[in-house]
């Protein structure tokens, strides 16, 4: 439903999901169409290629679920199990410094009473790392339960990496970190204060976004309310960013993404997920009289991310998992970036939807939602909205009267601590997604985005990771459309990625899997093909022919190379050198019987590459293509041929068809050997006479029969093994192979 009041009968039910994901509008075909990946890199593959590198093992269930990546410094901080490790990227030889930090006996055996896992749960697993300044990093675990943090000194530059944990720094973790390993969460530290969305409490049935002070007393927060559903239903929090709203701090904002369990969906769709943006002012300090050490301008709006189908219909992905924010020329107006799934009985996938920042401060500024009417049914609000209208930092932008949320009047704090919910939801642009997943054998749960400039324009690239172990490298053309570049194994057995970090700097990803810690190239340019086409073809705008081969392309310089169009590639003006176009693919010649069936084999070098059969057949006949149908059958690895006739003698062509450019792959010369020639010959009816010998390559001649062509090719192998054993008994006794065996010695 597009909007929350819309008709319940707009909803298109969960078991009609899958049909219209088989039969899209014509509309929005684009959104559902899928391809294979160009590059499918199995992990030996990977190996192989040198683009990989292991960079931490995950033994003894480590769980690298935190990443802090410093890129002027070439270091990468981890948080795993019992551990702080610091890896300098420009020495990979170099040992990683580490900090043991585990929890304590007392913590560890009470939480083992507490029925939980001694080897999975009991144990300190370092969930948060924060940048404070440029010598500490504020970092948090879950102490067995018992979350703590500390802070993390660093040495100084040019003095050698120093990492040690700041023992009189250690603090309550509560409220900053979830006390299970698994919990989703997230937090932001700014300006000294931390934002964090996580559990409460030991069960984790309790979750609240809080602020607090890292540097100051254990008391100091602020939250959302406790025990208001119609605040935060369940929620699991995904990801929080600071983003300025005009030019003065004052009205500075944080944004926080969760999903949670929507209250508006009525009683018969109680456990429905919604996905939500959130909002708080940083000078928020609560309320005078209510709301004290609780948001006063905490807000909320609905994300969607859908396809839009028959009769106004929608297909919703609801199941916020991750999210990324793309910092743009204009500091005020990022874009961000959603990964959404969805999961039936019937249907499953994932999509990624993008969202602008006007869309969402639009939601803001838009009508509120609340419940009237005898069935308490949620509403717009059309009463009086209160001045200064409620969520609205206080700032001299508005009123330089109000100088804190504490000079708020008490109808604008009464109005809040009910109405945190806007009526209209958050659009994604274009209003669809510009990337679907549906009915795969795997769930997108990590993304990353790479925006990289060229002349004039931009080009988005998307890392996705999956709970398979797999990474999907996919770029964004101009509109919806979809390059699918890659999909890499990172480790040898499955598992799900746990984080992502992206070095623009040094063209890396860094990856975190229960299987460990994988540094990875962006590319993978050589497995692209040896020619200028698979290169320009391939589209991946970290790669370009240089000439001899597919190269990386160094982004710091300007594009010189001949493949620099990735958006609108043009391989016969890029190539047109190379004498790609015009190459002929090398002729075989093939036999067929008649009346029988016939496969000539041609495999496409790409997935994403269509085959196209053309066929000359007969003196004066002209060119033309074969297609399904009769006794012909295009299939993925070549052409089938069922009751061959006379007629089909001729040549046949492969051609690799890709953006309305094609080239040879193979070519066929098909000659057919007639059916009387399958009649045994007289010869062959009395035993013990030996018929003519014949060359094999004379098959095909008049008069010829398919069994005196086996009686010659007969003759041949039995002459070629004859001659084979002469060649070995001729050989001396010292060259002879280590099996003979050996008379043992007289003892």
């Amino acid at each position: 439903m597009t909007r929350m009041g819309a008709p319940r009968g707009r909803r298109l039910p969960l078991a009609a999901l899958l049909l219209c994901a088989l039969l899209p509008q014509p509309d929005t075909a684009g959104a559902w169409k899928q391809h294979a990946p160009r590059l499918r890199v199995a992990y030996k593959d990977l190996l192989k290629s040198n683009s990989s590198r292991l960079l931490l093992s995950s033994g003894d269930g480590l769980g690298f679920q935190a990443l802090l990546l410093d890129e002027d410094r070439a270091w990468l901080m981890v948080g795993a199990k019992n551990h702080i490790f610091l890896l300098h990227l420009d020495h990979p030889g170099r040992e990683p410094e580490k900090i043991f930090w585990p929890a304590s006996r007392e913590q560890v055996e009470h939480c083992r009473l507490a029925g939980k896992d001694v080897e999975t749960e009991c144990a300190n697993f370092i969930r948060l790392l924060q940048p404070y300044n440029s010598s500490h990093v504020f970092a948090c675990g879950t102490g067995s339960y018992q979350p703590v943090c500390a802070f993390v000194q660093l040495g100084a530059r040019g003095k050698g990496a120093l990492m040690r944990l700041v023992t009189h720094s250690l603090q309550s973790g509560r409220g900053r970190c979830p006390y299970s390993p698994r919990q989703p969460f997230t937090a932001l530290l700014v300006d000294g204060e931390l934002y964090s969305g996580t559990s409460s409490d030991f069960m984790g049935s309790s979750a609240a976004f809080f602020r607090t002070w890292v540097r100051g007393a254990e008391q100091s927060y602020i939250r959302t309310e406790q025990n208001q559903d119609h605040w935060l239903h369940e929620p699991a929090f995904v990801g929080a960013f600071a983003i300025p709203d005009t030019y003065n701090p004052h009205d500075d904002k944080v944004y926080v993404f969760f999903r949670e369990t929507a209250l508006e969906s009525g009683q018969w769709d109680r456990r429905h997920i919604h996905a939500r943006v959130a909002r708080v002012c940083k000078n928020d300090v609560g309320g005078k009289r209510s709301l004290i050490n609780r948001w006063s301008t905490f807000l909320k709006a609905r994300l969607v991310c859908s396809i839009p189908g028959p009769q106004g219909t929608q297909t919703h992905f609801d199941q916020l998992e991750d999210v990324f924010l793309l910092r743009t020329r204009d500091p005020q107006n990022p874009l961000i970036f959603g990964l959404f799934t969805v999961s039936s009985g019937v249907f499953s996938g994932s999509a990624v939807c993008v969202y602008s920042m006007a869309a969402i401060r639009a939601a803001f500024s838009g009508p509120f939602a609340h419940k009237e009417g005898f069935d308490y049914r949620w509403v717009e609000y059309k009463g009086r909205v209160p001045y200064p209208r409620p969520g609205m930092c206080p700032s001299e932008t508005y009123d330089p009267l109000l100088r804190s949320t504490k000079d708020f009047p008490d109808e604008v704090i009464s109005f809040v601590r009910s109405h945190q919910l806007m009526w209209e939801p958050v659009q994604p642009q274009g209003r669809q997604p510009v990337l679907v997943r549906v009915n795969v054998p795997y769930r997108l749960r990590r993304l990353l985005v790479h925006r990289l400039e060229t002349e004039s324009r931009h080009y988005d690239v998307l890392f996705l990771g999956t709970d398979e172990g797999k990474v999907l490298k996919v770029g964004l053309a101009s509109g919806t459309e979809v390059i699918n570049l890659e999909e890499i194994s990172v480790s040898k057995a499955p598992s799900p990625i746990l984080d992502m970090k992206l070095s623009p700097k040094r063209q890396e990803l860094l990856v975190s899997s229960t299987q460990g810690l994988f540094q990875l190239a962006l590319y993978r340019c050589e497995l692209y093909g040896k020619t200028c086409t698979d290169c320009c073809l391939a589209r991946d705008p970290y790669c370009t022919w240089d000439g001899k081969t597919c190269a990386p392309h160094q982004l710091t310089e300007k594009r010189r190379a001949r493949c620099q169009d990735v958006l609108k590639p043009d391989v016969l003006s890029q190539c047109q050198d190379t004498a790609e176009g015009t190459a002929v693919a090398t002729e075989k010649l093939v036999f067929g019987v008649e009346k029988n069936s016939t496969f000539l084999e041609c495999l496409a070098r790409s997935p994403q590459t269509t085959i196209r059969w053309l066929a000359w057949r007969g003196e004066g006949s002209g060119l033309s293509e074969i297609r399904t149908g009769g006794h012909f059958a295009v299939l993925e690895q070549g052409l089938l041929i069922r009751q061959l006739g006379r007629e089909d003698a001729g040549t046949y062509e492969c051609q690799a068809v890709e953006r309305s450019f094609s080239r040879p792959l193979t070519r066929y010369s098909l000659r057919v050997i007639q059916h009387e020639a399958m009649e045994v010959p007289p010869y062959r009816r009395s035993k013990g006479v030996e018929g003519p010998r014949m060359d094999p390559r004379a098959l095909g001649a008049p008069g010829t029969s398919l069994d005196t062509y086996c009686n010659a090719l007969w003759h041949q192998e039995r002459q070629r093994q004859k001659a084979w054993h002469q060649k070995w008994q001729h050989r001396s006794p010292e060259s002879k192979s280590g099996r003979v065996r050996r008379q043992p010695q007289a003892l």
